[in-house]
Order: C-alpha cells, then sequence, then structure tokens
C-alpha cells in the first residue's frame, strides 16, 4: 500500500505547531509497519540548510493556476525509512514565517495542485492521499473535480484529517476560479458555500473519503454547536465517516532516559534522577530550592482557549496552597504580563520565560511535579502526552483528547495517572490542584505509585498507527 501524506508543515524540516510533530510521527510509525509512506510539504527558506544540502532535486514543471503560471520544482529526501518530497516555489515559500500573509489562501492552493502535480516527477502512485487541516482540505475537492478522470488518480482515495477545527481557510465566493478557473465552480450545491464566501475545511469535509480528527472525544464534540465552529451540520452529515484517532507522541525523541537535553537521564524506575531535575530547574529558575514543595509547570501558548482565564481568577490562591510554578510560552499581552506582575510578587515561587524555547520545555517537563493544562477546548494536546511520559502529574480539563489520555485519580484505589474537573470553572480547577498538592505532600507512597503508573502509560504511535491502517485498507472496499 502506498500512502502520500501530506503536510503545510513536518518535522524535523519546519514548524509551528502539534500538526508538524504529527507529520513526523505518525509516518515514522507507519513505515515501521513496513507501509510505504511518503511526506510532502513545502520548501520553506526557513528550513536549516545543513537538512537539506543532500536532497536530490528530481525536476520541475510550470503549474497553471488559472491566470498565472508558477514554477514548481520537486525535491526529495530521507529521514529514517520516510522519503520526503520538498514543493519549491520561491514566489510562495521563501518567507520569514510559514503562516500569516494576505496571500496564504493562494499560496496554500497552489501547493494542493503542486501535490497532485508532482506525480509527474516522484513516480509515486498513491492509494490513499492523507490531508491534514485546511492548508491541503482542497486537495479532496481537486480529487473529485479537476482531476476525476485523470487516469494516475483513478484509484485514489482522501483521508482527511481535522487537528483544529478552528481555524478553517475561508476566502471570497469567486477564489476558486480565481485559482483554478471557471471550471472549478463547483459549489452550486453549496458543499464549499460558507456565508458569503468558501470555506477550504468544509471542502475537505464534505469531499474526502474518509474524515479522522486526533481523539476519540473531540470527533464527538465538533458534532455540537459549541465545539462545531459553524460547521456542525456539514460533520454530521458526514458522521459515519468520521473516525476520532487520539494523537500519540514519538517515544524514541520523547524520552526521559535517553532525552539529551535534559540535566539528568532517568525512568519509572530511578526517581532520584527525577528529584535530580527538579532541583537544577530551581536553582536555575531562582526559586528556593527544595524537593518537598511541589512545582507545577505550564507550557503553552499563552491565550484564552488555553484557560489561562481560569488560572488569572485564582492565582492568589494557588500560591497559598505552598506550590511553586514555571511557565514557558509567548501569546497574548495581557497574560504574559500577567505572570510578570505574578512573579514580581513571588519573586522564590514563580519564574516566567516569555519565550520558545525547546530544550528548556524538556527540563520543565522532567524537573515539574504537576503540569496545568485547564484548556477550554483541545483537539489532543501534546503536552499533558509529554507531561505523562517525564512524570509530571497532568492537571486538565476533561475535554477532547485531555479527556482521553488522563486518567483521573481515585484516591480510594490509587488508580489513574492524574488530575480532572469537568466544568469549565476556575474553582473546579483549583480543587484538583489542591488534592494534587494534598496527595504529594502527606502521602508520598500514594504519589511515587501515581507518577510511576503516569510514565508507564502506553501514548505511543503505535496503536494509532494500526487504526490508520485500518482505515487505508478499508477505502477501496
Amino acid at each position: 500500500m502506498k500512502i502520500l501524506f501530506v503536510s503545510s508543515e513536518a518535522l524535523p524540516l519546519s514548524k509551528t505547531g502539534g500538526l508538524a510533530d504529527v507529520a513526523f510521527s505518525l509516518p515514522k510509525a507507519l513505515a515501521e509497519e513496513d507501509i510505504d509512506i511518503r511526506v510532502i510539504t513545502p520548501y520553506y527558506s526557513t528550513i536549516a540548510t545543513a537538512l537539506v544540502e543532500h536532497a536530490d532535486f528530481l525536476g520541475s514543471k510550470t503549474i497553471h493556476m488559472n491566470w498565472r503560471n508558477q514554477y514548481m520544482g520537486v525535491h526529495e529526501i530521507h529521514f529514517g525509512k520516510v522519503v520526503y518530497y520538498l514543493i519549491d516555489n520561491e514566489y510562495y515559500f521563501k518567507r520569514d514565517q510559514l503562516y500569516g500573509y494576505f496571500d496564504d489562501g493562494e499560496r496554500f492552493s497552489f501547493f494542493s495542485k503542486a501535490v497532485l502535480e508532482a506525480i509527474d516527477m516522484t513516480h509515486f502512485e498513491p492509494d490513499v492521499i492523507h490531508l491534514n487541516d485546511w492548508h491541503t482540505a482542497i486537495v479532496p475537492y481537486l480529487l473529485k473535480t479537476q482531476y476525476a478522470k485523470d487516469p494516475r488518480y483513478a484509484q485514489t482515495k482522501s483521508v482527511f484529517t481535522i487537528h483544529n477545527l478552528k481555524y478553517q481557510g475561508v476566502f471570497e465566493r469567486g477564489f476558486l476560479e480565481d485559482m483554478f478557473g471557471p471550471e472549478s465552480a463547483f459549489h452550486g450545491d453549496g458543499r464549499l458555500v460558507f456565508g458569503s464566501g468558501i470555506n477550504f475545511m468544509k471542502a475537505g469535509i464534505r469531499f474526502a473519503d474518509k474524515i479522522t480528527t486526533v481523539s476519540e472525544t473531540y470527533a464527538e464534540e465538533i458534532l455540537t454547536p459549541y465545539f462545531g465552529e459553524k460547521l456542525e451540520w456539514d460533520l454530521n452529515y458526514r458522521r459515519h465517516d468520521l473516525v476520532g484517532l487520539t494523537n500519540g507522541i514519538d517515544y524514541d525523541d520523547y524520552n526521559p532516559k535517553t532525552d539529551a537535553r535534559l540535566f539528568f537521564n532517568y525512568d519509572h524506575s530511578t526517581p532520584e534522577g527525577k528529584r535530580a531535575n527538579k532541583a537544577k530547574l530551581q536553582a536555575l529558575s531562582g526559586l528556593t530550592v527544595d524537593e518537598n514543595v511541589p512545582l507545577i509547570a505550564i507550557v503553552s501558548r499563552l491565550v484564552d482557549s488555553k484557560g489561562f482565564d481560569l488560572i488569572e481568577r485564582v492565582m492568589p490562591e494557588m500560591f497559598d496552597l505552598g506550590v511553586q510554578m514555571i511557565v514557558l510560552g509567548t501569546g497574548d499581552y495581557h497574560y504574559e504580563n500577567l505572570f510578570k506582575y505574578y512573579s514580581q510578587r513571588f519573586p522564590n515561587r514563580l519564574k516566567v520565560y516569555v519565550e520558545f524555547n525547546a530544550t528548556l520545555a524538556q527540563r520543565i517537563y522532567a524537573g515539574s511535579d504537576l503540569f496545568l493544562m485547564p484548556s477550554r477546548f483541545e483537539p489532543c494536546g501534546l503536552g499533558q502526552l509529554i507531561a505523562l511520559r517525564y512524570g509530571s502529574i497532568p492537571i486538565v480539563r476533561e475535554t477532547g483528547g485531555l479527556k482521553d489520555t488522563v486518567v483521573p485519580y481515585n484516591r480510594f484505589t490509587g488508580e489513574g495517572t492524574g488530575f480532572t474537573f469537568t466544568n469549565y470553572n476556575a474553582h473546579e480547577m483549583l480543587d484538583q490542584i489542591r488534592d494534587a498538592v494534598e496527595l504529594f505532600q502527606t502521602n508520598q507512597e500514594g504519589w511515587n505509585a501515581l507518577v510511576q503508573q503516569a510514565m508507564s502509560a502506553d501514548h505511543s504511535w503505535k496503536r494509532s498507527a494500526h487504526h490508520y491502517l485500518e482505515i487505508y485498507r478499508n477505502l477501496g472496499k
């Protein structure tokens, strides 16, 4: 079976969020099952030269985009068992950032068509094309319209994965004709119409052969108006083709036993290694070095959807519990200043790093006792999975992938992997923080058992990769 995995970003080449991790880890896991899976992604100028200096140039051609003709080059490089194809066009991809430009719609329309035209250079005829988020969501539409009679794709099926429904790619009504010519005006039946415009995410939902999203709970949530982002009707129309498959993490990369970014390596059988990381992290951050003080970590974008309005409401009460806190992230100016203010008020108990720092993030996961992630919504979430792997006990709201991956701690049986709360309420969150702190301070044996359970939980890609493989194989039936 041949799979073409299409993503607007993919590690180790490019990254702004969790999509890049998925675009690296899922193909890697499938390749381990001897599946011929290849990744195709833009050739951004931000890609480190050292990563692509040995890439092979496969060829080029002109892509006809209605009234404009654009150059397309195709390069090939290998990472482990996975082949990567890079779509080259300096006009669209030689920029300082991956996204955020006025012509993003045009850029990723070009990329979508280039994905289908690159077959002439790659000579790779996929059985399934796996698309991800709005940047690639127009590909299933093109397969069913302009490429419907193309013999190169006569047997090709498509899978479309929704990583975050909030970002949809909405453009004016005439956008498709402008990109792909008048023959693309195939939205009179409403399958692309969204208000007064057209919606790329909706195109993926309506035209893909199968739709997946990144957790079982999120697949249920997005069928409702609260989480559906005005696409709940379309999702319900395709609900029998919608499957939730919870993301994993790469257990080779995220491994406290071998992670070179840590101060000290450890695993679930060597708790003294985690304590040593905590002491070093406290010292580095200017906090009082004391292993008996519970240390809460936040590694996140500092935005409303991540639950920071809840944290803001109870910050003084949190510190009344005798905790320390380390925050790493950037985001809304309001929340950056909020944490800076409290770091001045509690200088030995709160350290704020307003930056993106991958090495520091790993050290925080390894050195913290608790990981706070009270999101309003969370399609899957990556932070809680890394925290579990590194023995930082998550405190999360029961939504999306947080609900699916963190098992609530049961004080009577000792079962569970973290602390959870149901309603989006600051004091419900505070109650769980209080319970976690109490366990840490009064029952060291129970706490150590909880850490071992968290670190022993399996959130690798293996299980989800098998489910994806089953989906691919059933598409032709």
